[in-house]
């Protein structure tokens, strides 16, 4: 069970202008191969197909409540593309011509065109997120080394996106993921070093 509440996990400074192209960088880190999509649920359905809770239940702790962080970190990226594209076009009163102009040349076109200039479940070149990207093996030690791996592919790919986006809302969004991001891979670390005697 995941509990809501409702309040953002990093408070994030308001941008002073639009960047849809940031926005479209940030969204790597929601809907990418490493994202926080593929994070929750790899962990997500690794506790819910858990066997053996009772004998094993540090581990099981461990993934399901990774697993339920993840969720807030889903909805911070989202807040922080949501809060990066506001402001990308203007409302008029009147019917003009060509009211996307100004947006025609944003890297990412499903922002504008597929859900009204707001965060998708889709890496930043526009592939949507698929459950292809969930391994769930059924193997404690497999499935703990995938996560271990998984979080580390995730803090490479947020070290890239934070050298590309200025603005300070997206990068004050990655730097509280870079911090979070590095304790689960000492958590995950941790329990494969419990788990199976290798220092």
């Amino acid at each position: 069970m995941i509990l809501k509440a409702d309040k953002i996990a990093v408070e994030l400074p308001i941008p002073k202008n639009p960047s849809p192209n940031d926005a479209a960088a940030v969204q790597e880190l929601l809907g990418g191969k490493f994202g926080e999509m593929s994070t929750l649920m790899n962990y997500t359905f690794q506790s819910f197909n858990f066997r053996g809770r009772k004998r094993l239940r540090p581990y099981y702790d461990v993934i399901a409540s990774i697993a339920g962080e993840e969720y807030s970190h889903i909805e911070a990226v989202t807040y922080a593309i949501n809060l990066l594209l506001t402001g990308s076009t203007e409302r008029g009163h009147d019917p003009e011509p060509g009211p996307l102009k100004d947006v025609a040349d944003a890297r990412n076109s499903y922002h504008f065109f597929s859900s009204g200039q707001t965060a998708l479940p889709m890496d930043s070149m526009g592939k949507f997120w698929s459950g292809e990207n969930v391994f769930n093996s059924g193997n404690l030690k497999l499935d703990l080394l995938h996560n271990f791996f998984l979080e580390c592919g995730a803090r490479a790919n947020k070290m890239k996106v934070y050298s590309m986006v200025t603005d300070p809302c997206a990068r004050e969004m990655i730097g509280y993921l870079l911090v979070r991001g590095g304790l689960h891979v000492v958590a995950y670390a941790r329990a494969l070093e419990h788990l199976t005697g290798v220092e």
